[in-house]
């Protein structure tokens, strides 16, 4: 049997709302849609924020506590709902799923490392697609500090990925001039990456955390892990399938 190509699709927040104060389930289902055509060549491993988003849908947390305690309780709220929207419609296209819940100090820690391993290639293994979340009710780092971007890449490093692919709401990174002048203009391919960062304008998106700045830091980190990152526009359908068929612009970083 030829070995499938191993990919970490990385879904922030905004590309799960499609840019609206909901949870698209027409985003899930393009999602769905492209694995299932995608699933005998490739095998995916999911990072999916949204638990937040999915949450303020229904509910309004009164307290008097910081503003980081109450996205945490959301956290809470949202992540069993989250996981039933991606499971109620994976299936729907034959897929299996499962959820894991991380924080960046199991990261820190060989045996939690080991285990992480050992569990997500059972699983994968096994036909089942692992969708990871920050667990927010004990840490905080996805909510302060980039819409889970380095959760994706140290991940993807861990998992000795083939692809780590950052779905956003731009068709990749653009060019600093062509950005200011309101006529954006993707970097197709980086190999340089100090010149991308001089590049890069940060601009962070209504509910996710991160902004480009972030996705560059985890592109670093996948790239010193020998590992090539995908930039992709995600709001636009079969944004996958059409990225590896070269007919979207995307940004490649090698």
């Amino acid at each position: 049997m030829q070995k499938k190509k191993r990919i970490l699709l990385k879904i922030g927040s905004n590309t799960l709302t499609k840019e609206t104060d909901n949870i698209s389930r027409g985003k899930i289902e393009d999602i769905a849609n492209q694995i299932a055509k995608l699933q005998d060549t490739c095998e995916f491993i999911i990072v999916s924020s949204g638990a937040i988003a999915v949450a303020k849908q229904f509910v309004k947390l009164e307290s008097k506590h910081e503003e980081v305690f109450v996205k945490q309780a959301l956290a809470s709220i949202g992540q069993p709902h989250l996981i039933r929207i991606y499971q109620e419609i994976f299936r729907e296209y034959g897929l299996l799923s499962s959820q894991c819940l991380l924080s960046y100090s199991d990261f820190e820690k060989q045996q939690s490392k080991t285990n992480i391993v050992n569990t997500i290639n059972v699983l994968v293994n096994n036909n089942y697609i692992p969708i990871i979340n920050e667990n927010d009710t004990v840490a905080t780092d996805e909510i302060q500090f980039g819409d889970n971007d380095k959760l994706a890449a140290l991940t993807a490093t861990l998992l000795d990925v083939d692809l780590l692919i950052i779905a956003t709401n731009t068709n990749g990174i653009y060019t600093k001039e062509s950005f200011k002048n309101n006529t954006p203009e993707t970097i197709l391919v980086v190999e340089d990456f100090d010149h991308l960062k001089d590049e890069v304008v940060n601009s962070k998106s209504s509910h996710g955390s991160g902004g480009m700045a972030s996705k560059i830091e985890a592109a670093e980190l996948a790239k010193n892990a020998n590992i090539e990152t995908w930039i992709v526009n995600g709001l636009e359908d079969n944004f996958m399938t059409n990225a590896m068929n070269n007919t979207v612009p995307f940004t490649k970083i090698k």
